[in-house]
């Protein structure tokens, strides 16, 4: 049912999808207005969309150019089908979903369920990626066209426009659907570790994937492009070159495929949307942590146990409060298994299947390669790099509850200083797993100091390094019970201040594997009190240094960090 808004000397007006788009441009414009740096980030954001977007549009009309019609429905069901699970995944494990215009706000309003899904949906259409892909897909008409005439481009741009569609509704439904479930604790921690795996198994997909390409059957490649161009994976990609092949017949059905994918992806956002409105569930019994009833024994409760030898004073209380955070928060807590999952990933993939990998027809699929120390210290760093970066934005996981710090007047150094302690009760014995796992692994345990080493010179410097973008580039996150999402803009922000996070750290933990190559043997013994010494010295350098820099920016950090309503 419509609902009619009303207003003083104004007829009753219906809510359609319009006011919808209206209200995301105009918080947009809300948000830009006296933040150049959010104009600045959007620019960039822009200008990286349109140069992928180019790219891929030149990769899916090459084979219409080229005159390859074998080809071409390989590119539009393979390239096709990626994009959908793109558009799936990568909200789910990188970049978020925009939440500009967050479900919750409406909870209230008088807005059927449908008015909402529409709204919602019509304003997600309204945003740089969408138009990124947009631009991308239209290389799959200028295939259509140059194999099949008008007739088969027409077709090929209503079949991109559907796809569309269906992407950013599964993006949208998938999303939803993992906020509702997320609610519970074990359904989260279970999310986050397949989730984390995910992310892990990239790399060798990857790697599968071009072992596939090297040895590929190409005719028993375009039979099984055929199939896939059969499910809503493929089916509005490949229309276009099934009529420009001569089975016209076959556009009809596979858009009608599509139409009712994107149907049924809009009715299950609906039935999460709509639960995600109401609320969280009860949090059912509670145990009783009433305690000794002394005020002593009350904040020897507060301590977990594992941070139970810090003292009760202001940098214990901090140190217990980021441990507690980074153990229930789900955010903080899939970043954690990130970490140790990739960690012991990347440095088995870097020095088994480095040079010595081997993928052929008749060989198939080989990893082979003797490892070196130097190789394994350069994973090893980029594993201490990649286990800070989640300090980047730590302030931003507090959003608004950031401001009982600064009214507490708590010093930039020991506020820094005990978020890097608490982080590190977590990370550090992490790294040493990582190290142990992979000396096993590699077959070569006297290699387990230099490992160490390295992961604890490079995480120290991450940490120090972090410190400062945490403090000088830091953004808000979205206050919603979607953990999956991003304000806008802050997709753009997350990866440019990953990658000055990881070049900054990484040159400034290079003299640890400069020392690899240069010591030989004799690095075996020295690498791992140097690497603690290197990586102690640095992360207190950083606290010292950048905690003097919070304490002048505090005000300045608190408004980037606060979500604007």
């Amino acid at each position: 049912m419509a609902v009619p808004v009303t207003a003083p000397d104004r007829p009753a007006r219906r809510v359609s999808a319009r006011h919808f788009v209206r209200l995301k441009l105009r918080v947009l414009g809300n948000n830009f207005r006296g933040q150049g740096w959010r104009i600045a980030l959007f620019v960039v954001g822009v200008v990286i969309g349109l140069w992928a977007a180019i790219g891929g549009f030149f990769a899916l009309a090459a084979p219409g150019l080229a005159g390859e019609p074998q080809y071409a429905i390989m590119v539009a069901a393979f390239g096709g089908g990626l994009l959908v699970l793109g558009w799936l995944l990568l909200p789910l494990v990188f970049f978020g979903v925009d939440e500009t215009l967050d479900p919750a706000r409406f909870a209230l309003l008088p807005l059927s369920r449908r008015t909402l899904v529409t709204g919602l949906y019509a304003a997600a259409l309204v945003s740089v990626p969408v138009l990124a892909t947009l631009i991308a897909i239209t290389g799959l008409v200028v295939t259509a066209g140059a194999l099949g005439g008008w007739s088969a481009a027409l077709v090929s741009a209503v079949g991109v426009v559907a796809g569309l569609l269906l992407c950013v509704a599964a993006a949208r439904a998938v999303t939803s659907a993992f906020a509702t479930m997320l609610r519970s604790r074990r359904v989260r921690d279970l999310a986050a570790v397949l989730l984390a795996l995910l992310a892990a198994l990239l790399g060798p997909l990857q790697i599968a994937v071009l072992a596939a390409v090297q040895g590929a059957d190409w005719d028993r490649l375009a039979g099984v492009a055929r199939v896939v161009g059969w499910t809503p994976f493929g089916a509005p990609w490949t229309a276009g070159i099934d009529v420009a092949e001569g089975r016209a017949w076959a556009a009809g059905p596979k858009l009608l495929i599509t139409a009712l994918a994107v149907g049924a992806l809009l009715y299950w956002w609906s039935r999460s949307l709509e639960s995600a409105m109401v609320g969280a569930a009860s949090a059912g019994p509670t145990r009783d942590r009433r305690g000794t009833g002394t005020v002593g024994g009350a904040i020897a409760q507060l301590f977990p146990r594992a941070v139970g030898w810090t003292r009760r004073d202001r940098f214990g209380a901090l140190v217990a409060r980021e441990c507690r955070y980074w153990w229930r928060d789900a955010r903080r807590r899939a970043n954690l298994i990130t970490i140790a999952v990739v960690g012991i990933f990347v440095p088995v993939m870097v020095n088994l299947g480095g040079a010595g990998f081997n993928a052929g027809a008749e060989e198939g699929f080989s990893i082979g390669g003797d490892p070196s120390p130097v190789l394994v210290s350069f994973s090893m760093l980029f594993v201490g790099v990649l286990a800070s970066l989640t300090l980047a934005n730590q302030f931003g996981f507090d959003g608004s509850a950031y401001a009982a710090n600064v009214v507490a007047g708590v010093p930039g150094r020991l506020e820094l200083r005990a978020r890097m302690t608490a982080f590190a009760l977590y990370v550090v014995p992490m790294l040493g797993v990582v190290a142990i796992v992979v000396s096993t692994v590699l077959g070569h345990p006297e290699w387990l100091g230099a490992m160490a080493g390295t992961l604890l010179a490079a995480y120290g410097t991450g940490l120090a390094i972090n410190g400062f973008i945490s403090v000088l580039g830091a953004y808000s996150l979205p206050e919603t019970t979607n953990p999956f999402a991003m304000n806008t803009g802050a997709g753009v922000a997350k990866s440019l201040f990953t990658l000055l996070s990881m070049v900054a750290s990484a040159a400034a933990a290079v003299p640890m594997v400069i020392a690899s190559a240069l010591l030989g043997d004799l690095w075996l013994w020295l690498a791992l009190p140097v690497g603690l010494a290197y990586g102690l010295g640095a992360a207190l350098l950083g606290a010292y240094l950048a905690g003097d820099v919070l304490d002048r920016r505090q005000p300045e950090l608190l408004a980037a960090i606060t979500p604007r309503r």
